[in-house]
């Protein structure tokens, strides 16, 4: 080892999802969103000027967190914004966990977790899910340096009901919980409901799925307006431009949208529950989700298998290795044309 190495940090970095490239296959491996962005969002980025590139973008992003903020019903000052939710994670990370105690996740959840716990070097504790991947709350009531928690969960889809989210936030009131609600808009209740009872409670969302704005990277927070400020503190700390301008006219465009949001959410919703029976007929079982993925595991083929074999088909879904993931894929709801076309390949493959 060359005596400078002994300087780097080294960790385990997060592995993204395949991006695969050429047409004539069926992407079903990163819960990308099957539908276009609002028509709006086209129509705003074909008005921006190229001249406008040469400056930098508002820094606060102020266009974006207005909408925001009159969509959800709070303050200006209770929301911030980042290169989509991953950004704004690793920011809390960094903001809000910095005591010496361990601070709590899920051991199946979202595995970005544990690499920004590594980097940050935030000593952490993973609570085991139920048999049925179910978060127990009573686990996350011991002394810990903070909380956070997909809902619904990833990669199970499996979604904790309010009341329990409720539980975890009042039973932790010294620290901060983070709820990660990337797949909230697919069938649950938002803990954006419990802000004006609990000031330790910080609840992030993201563009990608259910705005169809993944190639955009728009991703925010909501909390009380002392835990933005202390976000943002740390953001202009770090890089005071972490929004450019295309994703803010972009972003307050899709926001603007709320009959088309609407109305995808709906279409995804019902080909989730449609693909819920057709993968129960060809033998697959599966946590009952809420998200626009279900991980499911089939009776009798292997997950590692089945998951080369339908690459070959050029049908991309996801394949965990890990104790309790080996058998399980998560298959991200695509289209009912590319649903269909999965089906149509399980059942001769089957």
């Amino acid at each position: 080892m060359r005596a400078w190495e002994a300087n780097i940090r080294r960790v385990v970095p997060y592995v993204p999802g395949e991006q695969p490239r050429g047409g004539n296959l069926i992407k079903l491996n990163t819960n990308e969103n099957p539908y276009p962005p609002a028509p709006g969002v086209a129509e705003a980025l074909a008005q921006m000027s190229v001249e406008g590139l040469r400056k930098y973008p508002d820094p606060t992003a102020h266009d974006l967190v207005r909408s925001l903020a009159e969509y959800y019903g709070v303050g200006e000052d209770q929301v911030f914004v980042g290169v989509g939710s991953d950004d704004v994670i690793a920011m809390s990370f960094l903001t809000f966990f910095n005591s010496e105690k361990p601070i709590l996740f899920p051991d199946i959840s979202y595995s970005f977790y544990k690499v920004w716990a590594d980097l940050f070097r935030i000593p952490y504790e993973t609570p085991a899910l139920d048999e049925n991947f179910c978060i127990r709350g009573e686990d996350y009531l011991r002394e810990n340096g903070g909380i956070i928690f997909p809902n619904p969960n990833a990669p199970t889809g499996v979604l904790l009901p309010l009341s329990e989210v409720e539980a975890i936030v009042r039973g932790n009131p010294d620290v901060i919980v983070i709820v990660d609600e990337a797949y909230i808009d697919f069938g649950g209740v938002s803990a954006l409901k419990l802000l004006e009872r609990y000031e330790n409670l910080l609840v992030v969302q993201t563009f990608s799925k259910s705005r169809s704005m993944a190639g955009m990277r728009i991703g925010f927070a909501i909390g009380n307006p002392r835990l933005i400020r202390a976000l943002n503190d740390v953001k202009y700390s770090y890089n005071s431009y972490t929004m450019n301008l295309p994703s803010i006219r972009a972003g307050v465009a899709a926001v603007k949208d709320e009959a088309y949001f609407k109305k995808t959410t709906a279409k995804i919703i019902a080909t989730r529950e449609r693909a819920k029976g057709k993968l129960r007929e060809l033998g697959f079982s599966f946590p009952d989700s809420k998200a626009n993925f279900i991980f499911a595991a089939h009776e009798s083929v292997p997950g590692a298998q089945l998951f080369e074999d339908l690459k070959k088909a050029r049908i991309y879904v996801r394949h965990f290795n890990g104790p309790r993931l080996d058998d399980y894929l998560r298959i991200t709801v695509g289209s009912d044309e590319e649903m269909d076309a999965l089906f149509a390949f399980l059942e001769e493959y089957l």
